[in-house]
C-alpha cells in the first residue's frame, strides 16, 4: 500500500482522479480504530466525503487525462457525482491498490470496483450521488458508467468504465470490439474528393452513401469523414455500450456497411452520447432513414473519363489502362492483379484484360460464372444480317457514355449508358456464343447468370438477389448474360391468386430495374411470346437468330471440324444439305465423332453417323436416311 503516500500535494487536488482517490482513502482510514497503523498510510485527516469547489477546480487543470475528462463531462451532460464516478471507477483500472482498499471497504458485498452505495457515501457532497441518480444519469445512459451487477439491489451494485474509454482517457484510442479503422486505401478521383468535400460540410445527421463495390462506398464515406476531420471508424452495431463517449474521445465518425434490398430499411440511431453524423455504405437500393426522416443519398456516379487515365496509373504504375467504365475499387483490383502477374515487368493492356478475367468482380461469382472463353471472330458462324446487327450493338456498346452528345432533349432525357439486348431463336442457335463474340470484342468478362442462386421461393428474395446482382455487375463492368431469361422476365398474369399477385409484382420490379442497369446485359430466350410487351419495350435491341441454312451449316461443320478430319468435300456438302440441326448439335456431334476417332485416325464418315444418330435420338428424331445410307 505504498502507493497510497505519493499523492501530489497534500490530498492531490490539482488532479481528480487522485483527488477521488484520496477521498476513497480517507473513508477507508476512517473506518479504522484511533491508533491504527494503516492510518498513516491512508492519509489521516482527508475528509471523508469529497469536496465540490475543490473537484471542479481539480478539473481545470491542463492535464491531458483531465482535460479529456473534463470535455467528456461538458459534451455528455454529466453531474458532478457522475464525473467524480468515473474518475474513481478509472483510478481503479489504473492502480491495483486503490482496487485493493475498495474491496476491503466493500467486503463481503462488493469487489474491487465501486459499488453505487460507496459512491453515495464518497460523493453525497457532489449532489444527485444517490444511486438511483446515478443509474438514471447520463453516464449510465451513454454506457460510459456500465452496471455489473443489476440484479443485485442498487447501492450493491458495482459500476467501471469499459476498457477501450479508460484507454481512450490515457490517450490510447484503441477501438473497442466491434469497431475498426477505415484504413482504405483506395485512391479516389479529384471529382469524387470534392464532393466528399462539399457533403462534409453539410453534413447534418445520416447520409447513406450507395455504389455498387463496397469498396467504393467505404472509400467515399471515409473521404466524407476526414473532410469533417474526424476519425472513420466502421462500426458493426451502433448500440454497441459506450460506443458514443468512445467516438467523442477518439474524434470518429461512425461508418455502418450494409447490402440492402429492395424495401428493405437500415435505421441509423445514433450512439447515446454521439452528437455527430452517421453514414451508411450500402448499394443502391433500400430505404435508409436517420433520426430526422429519410437519410439524404449520395450515388456514386461514375468516374470522369479523364480521371480514370489517372487511376490506372496509381494503380499499374504506366501507361497501361482499360478503356471501360471502371469505378476505383474495381480499377485498384485489376491493377494489383495486374501487378502481381506482372512480377516486376511492366504492366501491359492483355495483363489487365487478363486480371479483369481473373478477378472475382466484387464478389459477382456468388450470383454468376464467368464464361471466361475467348470466342474468335470464326468460331461464330452466324448469317450475315446477325453478323450485322451484332455489329450495331458492339458499336452501341462503345459508344454509350458519348451516344447522347449534341441530341435533342427528347432523346436524352432518360438516356442512360445501360444496353440492353434480346437474343432469341432456338436451342443451339448461337445466341450464349454471340453474347461472348460480343464480350470478346468489348474486352470484358462474360457472367452467366446462375438462376438457381437468383431465384428464390421466399417473398422478396428474388428481387434481393437481382438488386445486389445488378449492382455488383454494374461496379465491376461486365457483360451480363441472363440464359433463359423468360424464367425471370417471364409475362404478368392475371391475378386470381395471391401468388399471382407476388409475381406480378416481382416482374414489374424486374422491368424497372433492368432499365435503370449502367451496363451491359444481354438477355437469350427461345421464344419472343413469352415476354411482356413493357420487357421489349425496355430493350435497346432484339436479334432473332434463325436455324441455320445449308451455307451456315456447312461453315458449322467445318469450323467445327477443323483440320482432324478426312471428310471430302462432297461429304461435308451432304452433311450440309441433309442435316437440319443447329450449331449446338453439330459441336455435340463432332465431339462423339472425336471420342470414336480416340485421336487415332482423322475423323472419318461412320464416326460423324454414328454421332449424328446419337444426336438425333437425344433430341426425339430420327436419323435421315440421306446420311444413314452413307455418302454418295
Amino acid at each position: 500500500m505504498t502507493g497510497a503516500t505519493s499523492l501530489p500535494g497534500p490530498l492531490g487536488l490539482d488532479d481528480p482522479f487522485r483527488l477521488v482517490e484520496a477521498a476513497v482513502l480517507a473513508h477507508a482510514a476512517a473506518a479504522l480504530p484511533p491508533d491504527a497503523p494503516e492510518r498513516l498510510v491512508l492519509g489521516e485527516g482527508a475528509p471523508a466525503r469529497l469536496d465540490v469547489a475543490r473537484f471542479r477546480a481539480a478539473l481545470r487543470s491542463d492535464d491531458p487525462r483531465t482535460q479529456r475528462l473534463a470535455a467528456l463531462a461538458t459534451a455528455l451532460g454529466l453531474t458532478d457525482a457522475e464525473t467524480a464516478a468515473v474518475a474513481l471507477a478509472v483510478r481503479v483500472e489504473d492502480d491495483l491498490l486503490v482496487g485493493r482498499i475498495l474491496a476491503g471497504l466493500q467486503a463481503p458485498v462488493g469487489g474491487s470496483r465501486p459499488t453505487l452505495g460507496l459512491l453515495q457515501a464518497l460523493f453525497a457532497g457532489l449532489g444527485q450521488a444517490a444511486p438511483a441518480a446515478l443509474v438514471a444519469g447520463r453516464a449510465v445512459a451513454t454506457g460510459l458508467l456500465q452496471r455489473l451487477d443489476p440484479e443485485r439491489p442498487l447501492p450493491e451494485q458495482a459500476v467501471a468504465v469499459p476498457t477501450a474509454l479508460v484507454l481512450a482517457l490515457e490517450g490510447h484510442a484503441a477501438p473497442p470490439a466491434g469497431v475498426a479503422d477505415v484504413d482504405e486505401a483506395l485512391p479516389l478521383p479529384p471529382s469524387r474528393l470534392a464532393e466528399a468535400a462539399e457533403r462534409a460540410r453539410s453534413l447534418v445527421g445520416a447520409l447513406a452513401v450507395r455504389a455498387g463495390h463496397r469498396r467504393d462506398a467505404l472509400a467515399a464515406a471515409a473521404a466524407v469523414a476526414r473532410a469533417q476531420g474526424a476519425r472513420p471508424v466502421l462500426v458493426a452495431d451502433l448500440a454497441t455500450p459506450g460506443l458514443g463517449p468512445w467516438l467523442l474521445l477518439a474524434g470518429a465518425v461512425p461508418l455502418v456497411e450494409r447490402r440492402l434490398g429492395p424495401g428493405e430499411r437500415l435505421a441509423l440511431a445514433p450512439p447515446p452520447g454521439h452528437a455527430g453524423p452517421v453514414l451508411a455504405c450500402t448499394g443502391p437500393v433500400g430505404i435508409v432513414t436517420g433520426p430526422d426522416g429519410p437519410a439524404p443519398s449520395w450515388r456514386l456516379g461514375p468516374v470522369p473519363e479523364g480521371e480514370r487515365a489517372a487511376l490506372w496509373q496509381a494503380a499499374v504504375g504506366g501507361g497501361a489502362a482499360l478503356g471501360h467504365r471502371h469505378g476505383p475499387a474495381r480499377i485498384h483490383e485489376i491493377g494489383r492483379i495486374a501487378r502481381q502477374a506482372a512480377s516486376g515487368r511492366a504492366v501491359t493492356a492483355e495483363d489487365l484484360h487478363r486480371a479483369s478475367l481473373d478477378g472475382d468482380a466484387g464478389g459477382l461469382s456468388v450470383h454468376a460464372q464467368l464464361l471466361p472463353e475467348w470466342i474468335a471472330d470464326g468460331a461464330l458462324v452466324v448469317p450475315d444480317r446477325i453478323r450485322d446487327e451484332l455489329g450495331l450493338i458492339l458499336a452501341r456498346c462503345r459508344l454509350r457514355e458519348a451516344l447522347g452528345r449534341g441530341l435533342g432533349v427528347a432523346a436524352t432525357t432518360r438516356l442512360g449508358p445501360g444496353v440492353r439486348c434480346l437474343f432469341l431463336g432456338p436451342p443451339g442457335t448461337g445466341k450464349t456464343l454471340a453474347a461472348g463474340w460480343l464480350a470478346a470484342r468489348l474486352g470484358l468478362p462474360l457472367y452467366r447468370v446462375d438462376m438457381a442462386s437468383v431465384v428464390s421461393k421466399y417473398i422478396g428474395e428474388t428481387e434481393r438477389h437481382l438488386a445486389e446482382l445488378l449492382a455488383l455487375a454494374e461496379a465491376a463492368e461486365v457483360v451480363l448474360l441472363f440464359d433463359e431469361a423468360d424464367a425471370l422476365f417471364g409475362k404478368r398474369t392475371d391475378v386470381r391468386h395471391s401468388t399471382d399477385r407476388y409475381a406480378n409484382a416481382q416482374t414489374n420490379y424486374l422491368l424497372q430495374r433492368i432499365e435503370s442497369y449502367d451496363g451491359v446485359v444481354v438477355l437469350a430466350s427461345n421464344s419472343r411470346d413469352r415476354f411482356d410487351e413493357a420487357m421489349q419495350r425496355r430493350l435497346d435491341v432484339l436479334v432473332e437468330f434463325p436455324l441455320p441454312g445449308p451455307t451456315e451449316r456447312r461453315a458449322l461443320w467445318v469450323a467445327h471440324l477443323g483440320e482432324a478430319h478426312a471428310l471430302t468435300a462432297a461429304e461435308l456438302n451432304k452433311l450440309a444439305t441433309h442435316c437440319d440441326l443447329a450449331g449446338g448439335h453439330v459441336r455435340n456431334a463432332v465431339l462423339g465423332a472425336a471420342v470414336l476417332a480416340a485421336g487415332q485416325r482423322p475423323i472419318g464418315w461412320g464416326d460423324v453417323e454414328r454421332a449424328l444418330a446419337l444426336e438425333y435420338r437425344k433430341v426425339g428424331k430420327v436419323l435421315p436416311r440421306s446420311l444413314a445410307a452413307g455418302p454418295r
